[in-house]
């Protein structure tokens, strides 16, 4: 029987989701998205735990982004967008949990999983945290917009359209003065014991203010109107180098790009 990708615990009112491929940097499956935003999608708010905590096997990674892997079926745009429409609801769902979600990141904290702790309400870190989506450097995908819109609201538009345009990862120390994470620390194990603590703090508060404050930033962030994006993503995931960046990736060379 193969490894169990997705952990879920409940330890009184805490419930913990671990992302558990540690050999692969937690790297993300459909299976363990569609569980995580099941999982979000049903906790029962008066019944269910009063906090959750997500976090990744190990210590190399929260999650390194979406298997690569799952791409190599892909063979036109229509595939990018059905795959961005997948994510985009799994995203609604984590965004939508009625609890409190705290994310404990360590390592690298990319693509997919950098949108999932982007999403939690709050987050803590090791030194070692790396996060952001370097896609223009590795596959030559792109975000859907609703996804740009979540870290615009995270990270501000000027510093996420940097990232996305350098490729660049945020570092800890600079995640920690933007304020993108609120705690950070040295070691693996003092960080997961400081997660479950909060989490624990959390779960004494009173559960109807919680979750009608999380509502509330739901709806701010779903307020604005929807823009089309179908185009675009369609011409992306249809290119010839959106197919030479999994080549290269998956054959551990230098992508050849020609912007088509």
């Amino acid at each position: 029987m193969s490894e169990d990708v997705i952990l879920i615990e409940q330890d009184g009112p805490v419930a913990t989701i671990t992302l558990n491929r540690p050999a692969k940097r937690n790297a993300l499956t459909f299976e363990m998205y569609e569980r995580l935003a099941e999982f979000c999608r049903n906790v029962d708010p008066e019944n269910g735990p009063r906090a959750v905590i997500i976090r990744g096997a190990g210590e190399k990674a929260f999650a390194a982004g979406t298997d690569i892997s799952l791409f190599r079926d892909f063979k036109s745009g229509d595939d990018g967008l059905a795959y961005e429409h997948k994510i985009d609801g799994v995203l609604v769902d984590i965004e939508a949990c009625p609890v409190p979600t705290v994310a404990a990141i360590t390592g690298a904290c990319t693509g997919g999983g950098a949108a999932i702790a982007g999403l939690c309400d709050i987050r803590i870190a090791t030194r070692d945290m790396r996060f952001g989506f370097p896609i223009a450097r590795t596959l030559g995908n792109c975000l859907s917009i609703a996804s740009l819109q979540r870290m615009c609201a995270l990270l501000g538009a000027g510093r996420t359209k940097e990232l996305l345009l350098t490729a660049r990862l945020v570092e800890a120390e600079e995640a920690f003065s933007i304020d993108l994470i609120s705690e950070l620390y040295d070691d693996a194990d003092t960080m997961f014991a400081r997660a479950r603590e909060l989490a624990e703090e959390i779960a004494t508060l009173a559960p109807l203010t919680l979750r009608l404050t999380k509502e509330m930033f739901r709806r701010m962030s779903v307020a604005e109107p929807a823009i089309e994006d179908s185009d675009l993503i369609s011409q992306c995931y249809g290119s010839d180098d959106f197919h030479e960046g999994l080549d290269a990736f998956l054959t551990k060379r230098k992508a050849n790009w020609s912007g088509k």
